[in-house]
């Protein structure tokens, strides 16, 4: 199974936070190949920019590192991303998971999430 994930399971899996659900973690450990889209390094680096998740600071100044020394994969954000992201119908606003929504369906990938707000776009979730 390929597999997405969210910046929130991408940080718990780094810092082995329990808060990761242990199908999620097995999922990451065991499947084929697991994407980190651009997005998390985006919403990483501007959340510790604010001071909304200061502890997150030291992965999102090294992510690039991290990611490739883990064996995970980069995911780049296209066109055609943004513009599925752009017009997905729905009330949500987060820029940040309306790409991920979009990454995750276009890329036919399941994304890691604990957000329920992604199965109201139709995204498949692996939690």
């Amino acid at each position: 199974m390929t597999i997405l994930l969210d910046s929130h399971a991408f940080y718990w899996w780094m810092v082995n936070d329990s808060r990761l659900s242990r199908r999620a973690a097995r999922s990451i450990e065991e499947d084929g190949e697991v994407y980190v889209s651009s997005v998390v390094a985006w919403e990483n680096a501007s959340k510790v920019r604010v001071g909304k998740w200061p502890d997150a600071k030291p992965l999102a100044d090294r992510l690039f590192d991290v990611v490739v020394a883990d064996g995970l994969l980069p995911l780049s954000i296209t066109l055609e991303h943004a513009h599925l992201a752009g017009s997905m119908p729905g009330p949500h606003r987060d820029p940040f998971d309306r790409m991920l929504a979009a990454q995750a369906q276009i890329e036919n990938m399941k994304l890691v999430t604990a957000d329920p707000v992604f199965r109201a776009f139709g995204t498949r979730v692996l939690w």
